[in-house]
């Protein structure tokens, strides 16, 4: 079965509809961060470490009211008969897997340690602790020098040292998947930030992080047992179903950071792997951090996370032994920070925005609750708060009142009518869309309700334009290629309908109304919402009339005039996306027809109406 040709017509609206544009705020996502994550723990060790048990009905009540939810209780077991089959789950652990859904800024609860001790403290089980950096016992803190040579890939890295910790086999094992978290989430799959942790004892500093040809680099890398050179290195791991994601980042560059320590021993290739030689074990008792990143103050984040989640089983609780970074310009800085800082605010704001009415002393044991020390100054309603650094999330006052919020409890909020009497009325555009609708479908045509993101190749390549001329708003950290950037015409969408519904009898005809989104410097957002309508007719023969009986229907319904000017005209127009006519085609354009138009590409002469056009799109 071959569908007919497509050819071009432009279609031409003048006059009140000129342009059916919705001035819409679109919802920015910082790399699809909307799915939040998923912290998995063991029930057993999340209750030893909250110091009581719960049944699943109270623990599920005690994450709502902390603001988070428990999305699964399942097993090692379970979940691999889920998804492989009960002969690959024989044998896998029984244990009771809680599967707590976190949100994508806070990091502090990514791992057991963190939320155990969020939930303590939220309980009043359990004072906020503090966390302090302190120097050696030598006084000669660990060094990491940096070379102007890094400028070229990642030129920023800090690094810390947690002495005298203690692992057992699940502290370890929180410990890599934290790490693993922080590389998905904040790191952005490593490309801003990449995590290496060391045995101390194994290597000696200071430690040089600089930047070589790929040929220059050998090291036996992490659980392999011979040398490899760092291009044969990224030749092998191709095949790697975890690091070949991140080969990307560093691939193309013409040198690779890597870390040395003193005699010359390699700790890390970042952000692709850590060395076999200062790998971390059960027997570890002092862990070297060091982070590398193309985006400082991220680095700062996630090294103050790992640092700040696992200082309690030092030898002193929540300590951080220093290490000092030495820039290529000679300037060295002490990390990590584990900077707190102070902000003021009124309880009068938290009232009237959470909708309470409380002291300011209560108030100030609410934000408590939420790990965040606060008093009541004295001085009217001012409460002072105490930014932990744990709590990177909070950057506005505005932070501060959804914890009070969170701490309040959103059930106990007094449903109140609102002071200001309004009356609902539906947005005119979407009324105008929603009246289109159903005549069109009373005309025959079935709406499709597709995805707004797809891939570049959708709204590009397939269509015969290049993405830069596109105006395509692209996602910063896609999980899919079907998802890279915000749709800028409906056609692809449809196009990929009817070649899923290829079985579906003949005809089928479609359509959409939808946005489309396209860049616009004039908006604060840098981009803007257009509402736009596509319709498809396909079958074995050419359809033009039916196409063309939609585009008067609508233009009736909008009460638009088919004249040029004050209203809509049809003419031939030459568009990338749709195919040329054959050649053996163009003899047709000498025969005349009272419904034909002009034949674009011979002047003159006319084009048969058959091979004007399947699809309708009106446009901006």
């Amino acid at each position: 079965m071959v569908a007919a040709p497509f050819c071009a017509f432009k279609c031409t609206v003048s006059g009140s509809y000129n342009r059916l544009v919705g001035s819409f705020f679109i919802v920015c996502w910082r790399g699809l961060a909307a799915n939040m994550p998923t912290v998995g723990v063991r029930r057993e060790l999340l209750f030893k470490a909250l110091g009581r048990a719960y049944t699943d009905e109270e623990f599920d009540e005690l994450c709502f009211e902390y603001g988070l939810e428990l999305d699964e209780i399942t097993s090692e077991k379970e979940i691999i008969s889920r998804e492989q089959g009960d002969s690959k789950a024989a044998g896998a652990s029984d244990v009771i897997l809680y599967k707590i859904d976190v949100p994508a800024n806070r990091y502090d609860l990514l791992c057991l340690e963190g939320l155990a001790r969020g939930l303590q403290v939220f309980k009043n089980k359990l004072e906020a602790p503090r966390y302090r950096r302190v120097r050696p016992v030598s006084g000669e803190s660990q060094k990491l020098i940096i070379t102007k040579e890094t400028e070229a890939v990642r030129r920023h890295a800090v690094a810390a040292v947690l002495r005298n910790i203690t692992f057992t086999q699940e502290r370890y094992d929180s410990f890599i998947e934290l790490q693993e978290k922080l590389h998905q989430n904040v790191c952005r799959k490593r490309s801003l930030v990449a995590i290496g942790t060391h045995d101390l004892d194994t290597i000696s500093g200071p430690f040089t992080y600089t930047a070589k040809p790929p040929g220059d680099i050998s090291f036996k890398p992490l659980n392999q047992s011979q040398e490899f050179t760092a291009t044969q290195l990224m030749s092998l791991y191709k095949t790697d179903s975890h690091l070949r994601h991140y080969l990307h980042i560093i691939e193309d560059k013409p040198v690779y950071p890597v870390i040395y320590d003193s005699n010359g021993i390699v700790l890390s290739m970042p952000p692709i792997i850590n060395g076999d030689h200062s790998k971390i074990t059960l027997k570890t008792r002092n862990v070297f951090i060091e982070c590398t990143a193309t985006d400082l103050n991220k680095a700062k984040i996630v090294l103050d996370m790992m640092v700040t989640m696992f200082s309690e089983y030092c030898l002193q609780p929540f300590t951080v032994e220093e290490a000092e970074v030495v820039y290529p310009d000679g300037k060295a800085c002490i990390y990590p920070e584990l900077a707190y800082r102070k902000e003021k605010l009124s309880s009068e704001f938290i009232n009237r925005k959470v909708g309470i009415n409380e002291s300011t002393e209560k108030i100030a044991q609410l934000l408590t609750r939420m790990c965040l020390r606060s008093r009541a100054t004295g001085v009217g309603d001012e409460i002072e708060v105490e930014i932990p650094p744990t709590r990177s999330d909070v950057i506005h006052a505005c932070d501060i009142m959804e914890d009070a919020a969170i701490a309040y409890g959103f059930n106990n909020i007094i449903r109140t009518t609102p002071h200001t009497y309004t009356v609902a009325n539906q947005f005119p555009l979407n009324k105008l869309t929603e009246l289109l609708r159903q005549d069109l479908a009373a005309a025959g045509f079935t709406e499709a309700l597709n995805f707004a993101l797809c891939s570049q190749e959708d709204i590009a390549d397939k269509l015969g334009k290049k993405i830069s001329e596109t105006r395509a708003v692209h996602i910063s950290n896609p999980k899919t290629a079907e998802f890279q950037v915000a749709r800028t015409t409906l056609l692809p969408g449809l196009l990929k309908t009817i070649a899923a519904n290829r079985k579906m009898p003949l005809p089928l005809k479609l359509f959409e109304i939808s946005d489309v989104v396209l860049k616009d410097e004039t908006k604060d957002v840098g981009a803007r919402n257009s509402r736009r309508f596509c319709a498809i007719y396909y079958n074995k023969s050419p359809g033009f009339e039916v196409i063309h009986g939609l585009l008067d229907r609508t233009m009736q319904l909008l009460e638009v005039k088919s004249a040029r000017g004050d209203g809509y005209h049809i003419q031939a127009a030459d568009v990338a996306t749709l195919l040329k006519p054959p050649l053996h085609m163009k003899s047709l354009c000498r025969k005349s027809s009272s419904t034909s138009t002009p034949c674009k590409t011979n002047p003159g002469r006319l084009r048969p109406p058959a091979l004007l056009i399947q699809k309708l799109c009106l446009v901006t």
